[in-house]
């Protein structure tokens, strides 16, 4: 693995425990707050983004923000309030900094390091970071005079994972050509089922509204799995109707994600508690909701259906939950048992959409609900597995679980703010 910073690591264990908080206490699967035009998502970057995100704070990449990030609460501070050397970034609230990077790093698959000094991300040493400013206000620019200020164009149109942008285009055989490839038939789709007919399955599914709705805690114990195949006891708290904590038990110590009810928080190994951003609160709230299969109809005001790929094996539908102005869900249903199998949900970032894929698999009934035992989290870079090996519900969790210990850090305070973790 590459060398990465005490702060590094702290960022991939949040991140881990922003995902792995919503499959672990959700009663059939995690409602994700996705975001194609403007989302959040908790940790939805991968780990070397959140590597570069949590380290490259203190210089961020670019020249102005769109429409959608540009509006900033008055209590809240902007980037060059809370980092050094914010040149390229000025304007946008200090929280979207670190989601900023996070989607660089996804975009050209590269680490901090590419652009930034070890333990000095404030320098402007290194060439590609001044590159990278003037790749930056270019792409805004481009959005700005011909999409309306609408994140159309990113990093990520011509750079497709690569440190180089790709200009050749590719040579492809007819095989593994497209459906609108020159000689190609496009494929018609068969009659599709109506979007509230698929959401009232995976209800069903679930076990109903009643039974679901009778959940009013859940307690659970698994394994988390990740860093090479490294084996990590986790525990998730859930209460209705929005509050949840989960514990990873790394060998540091005990990290924690939690939402209250109002907001939510984490807290690492040697650090103080610290509070998640507006945009996390709204994922994290959602996640929390333990009769999400009951509420999914009404999280969006419209959706559509289209043929979804084959997961593990299962042909599915894919249904999307849309809004103007606000990001998209994408849910996978498998095709036989109604049963989400796939969700996939968008980090907003000052230049692009953050992705995350969350897999469901070993669904099994617990006090007439299914529950998903295990669930595969993917990012750009990033992959790991939780798998749930102990549930309990309809037990009592104490409200204490749920309160941050101690004061907490408001979202955004630079990490040279804050005391580093132990090494042991």
């Amino acid at each position: 693995m590459k060398r990465q910073s005490v702060i590094s690591w702290l960022t991939i264990f949040c991140g881990i425990l922003l995902c792995v908080i919503a499959p672990f206490g959700a009663p059939n699967a995690q409602t994700n707050n996705p975001a194609a035009q403007g989302s959040q998502g908790e940790g939805t970057a991968p780990v070397s983004g959140e590597a570069s995100a949590k380290r490259a704070a203190q210089e961020p990449h670019s020249a102005q923000e769109p429409k959608s990030t540009g509006q900033k609460a008055a209590s809240q501070k902007l980037a060059e309030e809370q980092f050094k050397n914010i040149q390229a970034l000025k304007g946008i609230p200090a929280d979207q900094l670190i989601p900023a990077m996070q989607f660089i790093s996804a975009s050209l698959g590269v680490d901090c390091e590419f652009c930034h000094v070890h333990d000095k991300m404030d320098s402007d040493d290194k060439k590609p970071k001044k590159t990278a400013r003037q790749m930056i206000t270019m792409m805004l620019d481009i959005d700005k005079n011909n999409f309306d200020g609408r994140l159309e164009v990113t990093c990520y149109s011509c750079h497709r994972g690569a440190s180089k942008p790709v200009s050749i285009p590719a040579i492809e055989d007819e095989e593994t050509a497209g459906p609108g490839a020159p000689g190609k038939k496009p494929v018609e789709n068969p009659a599709l089922p109506k979007p509230e007919e698929l959401l009232d399955k995976y209800l069903a599914a679930a076990g109903g509204a009643g039974a679901v709705e009778k959940i009013t805690s859940r307690v659970q114990k698994g394994t988390l799995m990740a860093f090479g195949g490294q084996s990590f006891p986790a525990e998730v708290y859930s209460k209705a109707p929005d509050k949840r904590v989960s514990v990873m038990h790394f060998q540091g110590g005990d990290s924690v994600t939690a939402f209250d009810g109002q907001r939510g928080w984490l807290s690492v190994p040697g650090r103080p508690a610290h509070m998640m951003s507006a945009s996390k609160n709204e994922s994290a709230r959602l996640d929390a909701d333990l009769h999400f299969s009951v509420h999914v109809k009404t999280l969006y005001p419209k959706f559509k259906v289209e043929s979804g790929e084959k997961i593990d094996g299962h042909d599915t539908y894919l249904v999307e939950g849309r809004e103007e102005g606000r990001p998209p869900l994408r849910l996978y249903f498998d095709i036989q048992t109604g049963l989400l199998v796939r969700l996939v949900r968008y980090a907003q970032s000052p230049l692009g959409l953050n992705p995350t894929q969350i897999d469901y698999a070993d669904y099994r009934e617990a006090d007439g609900v299914k529950v998903p035992f295990r669930w595969t989290v993917s990012r750009p870079g990033n992959r790991f597995t939780i798998q749930a090996e102990e549930m309990k519900q309809n037990v009592s969790v104490d409200d204490a679980k749920f309160t941050p210990p101690g004061p907490a850090q408001e979202p955004g305070t630079p990490p040279s703010a804050q005391k580093p973790p132990s090494k042991k």
